[in-house]
């Protein structure tokens, strides 16, 4: 887990334990008595807040790292217009009869103006504009 705590002690700041740990006298149960317990447990609740911070700490750097080795192999292309592009062809413009043998892609298309950042206008190669879906 990212975080390196269990779900139970973010929420209830300790950990949990199961039946047979209390059947087994473990020494985390058999050193334990209720008085100790009860003057303990405030104090363990007041540190979930910092268990808490930890795991977001833990989660934020888990996830820079998962992203840094994800964007690592992207390789950005700009398109210039004039270009001739394919684009991939959705469920409501493939031919539905043509099943898995379908064209994942169509075209080619010409690169008419920007639209906005790397969004672009296609026309076909005879200049009609293509329509947007």
């Amino acid at each position: 887990m990212a975080t390196r705590q269990t779900p139970y002690s973010l929420v209830f700041g300790t950990e949990v334990l199961i039946p047979i740990e209390v059947v087994i006298l473990k020494a985390r149960y058999q050193l334990q008595d209720q008085e100790n317990n009860a003057r303990i447990l405030p104090h363990d609740l007041d540190t979930i807040d910092e268990l808490m911070d930890l795991a977001r700490t833990r989660m934020a750097s888990h996830q820079q790292k998962m992203a840094k080795a994800y964007n690592k192999n992207i390789k950005v292309r700009r398109f210039q217009i004039g270009d001739l592009v394919l684009k991939k062809a959705f469920q409501n413009t493939k031919d539905p009869n043509a099943g898995n043998l379908a064209p994942k892609w169509e075209g080619p298309y010409l690169i008419d103006s920007e639209a906005r950042n790397e969004a672009y206008w296609l026309a076909t190669l005879e200049g009609n504009f293509l329509p947007r879906f």
